[in-house]
């Protein structure tokens, strides 16, 4: 239910939080975003047994403060860098996406060995967040939207929600990176749910283990899983970022090369790595962290190019939709889609099928990866026209820059 919970709420807010990024004081809705899930977290780990849905409901409103970040925060750093300055800036943010889930798998799985009560892995990361509204508040600077690219606030006048969606709807660009991010979710979240439980049925298909009936259950998948993650994730945001950066120099179509590069690599070792479970562990290991250090390519990457396909007044607006649609069609549905693919194949209610069925279900990643490097590809062949229709932005009545500057030339 957490799943469905938490994604709902991300997805819901997410549109508001963008509209007001685009109009409003962006660091000040960012800190109350960051304060509200502090808040929401350290709430969680207090809820008594008998009140399940009071769990359900908190952890489900940790959304309200993820949306609020994940749409503004790229938005700030492209007002404060430009080029491959901020191809930089922006994957150090994105480190955050495989660090922290990482993390998140190897601190509560240890957290709750220690502690011997899982409640205590939900107090650690409010301190964190608490630390981060401090940092906002008295350290960040709120840059003028577009000030950096030498496009003042003021020549760029706010349009309303209508306008932008149909803007952004028209931009094939950034509608088409959407579809190949939402590839990159739909993986990633799979992952994130099925990968720790279909190593554990690995090993007892295997016989490395004994099968957990009565718990608690060995979550050393889970730690493992977690530095997997948190490895590959570095590895991955800072190599394509910087091989990214460096191709630039031969093509303007760097960008969605990449990432269409990184999905295509990481199909064939996701699916060695699922196929390669019921042999070798070892070797499981070593292909999920090849899979997903390529598919952590795109991260900083994908946000590089909505920051310069958009003009800066509609960028919270676009990364708000860009989230609904990659958790909607993605990491939303996708682990149940799996779970519900995998329940389907299981022809025998035995630890044989348990496996064999997840197996079979997992394999739906390595497909849904191709299909994103498709979606990249094409936008490859877009990626010059609007970048520069962006640059050259004008609003209604108001002649391109561009076309001023050649008037100006005569």
């Amino acid at each position: 239910h957490f799943t469905c919970l938490n994604p709902k709420c991300y997805m819901f807010l997410a549109p508001v939080f963008g509209y007001l990024g685009d109009r409003h004081n962006r660091k000040l809705i960012m800190s109350v975003g960051i304060a509200f899930w502090s808040v929401v977290t350290l709430a969680s780990s207090f809820t008594p047994k008998n009140c399940f849905w009071l769990l359900l409901l908190t952890r489900g409103l940790v959304g309200v403060g993820e949306a609020s970040y994940s749409t503004i925060a790229p938005t700030i750093i492209a007002d404060l860098y430009v080029k491959g300055e901020r191809t930089r800036m922006l994957s150090v943010f994105y480190f955050a996406i495989p660090v922290g889930s990482g993390l998140g798998y190897i601190v509560g799985s240890k957290v709750d060995d220690v502690a011997g009560d899982w409640h205590w892995a939900l107090r650690v990361t409010p301190v964190l967040g608490l630390i981060a509204v401090f940092l906002l508040l008295f350290v960040v600077k709120e840059p003028k939207r577009g000030a950096i690219e030498a496009r003042p606030e003021h020549t760029l006048p706010r349009t309303s929600w209508l306008v932008d969606m149909k803007a952004l709807g028209r931009n094939p660009s950034f509608m088409l990176s959407t579809f190949g991010f939402t590839a990159v979710a739909f993986v990633t979240g799979s992952l994130a749910l099925w990968a720790p439980a279909f190593l554990f049925r690995a090993s007892v298909f295997t016989g490395e283990r004994a099968p957990c009936v009565n718990g608690p259950c060995d979550t050393s998948d889970s730690f493992y899983f977690g530095i997997i993650t948190v490895v590959s994730g570095i590895l991955g945001v800072a190599s394509g970022a910087e091989v990214s950066r460096r191709l630039r120099v031969w093509t303007p179509r760097a960008d969605p090369l990449v990432c269409a590069i990184g999905l295509l690599l990481s199909a064939p070792f996701l699916y060695l790595a699922i196929v390669f479970a019921q042999v070798s562990t070892i070797a499981t290991y070593v292909f999920i962290f090849l899979g997903e250090t390529f598919l952590s390519m795109n991260w900083a990457i994908v946000a590089d190019i909505l920051l310069y396909v958009v003009v800066p007044t509609r960028r919270s607006t676009a990364e708000a939709f860009q989230i609904v649609i990659s958790h909607l069609l993605g990491d939303a549905g996708s682990p149940y889609l799996l779970g519900k693919v995998s329940d389907s194949l299981r022809q025998k209610d035995s630890y044989l099928w348990q496996f064999r069925s997840l197996q079979l279900s997992l394999l739906t990643c390595s497909f849904v990866a191709v299909a994103g490097g498709a979606f990249f590809l094409a936008t490859a062949l877009f990626i010059e026209r609007d970048r520069q229709r962006a640059m050259n932005y004008a609003p209604s009545g108001e002649r391109p820059k561009l076309e001023l500057q050649l008037c100006n030339r005569v």
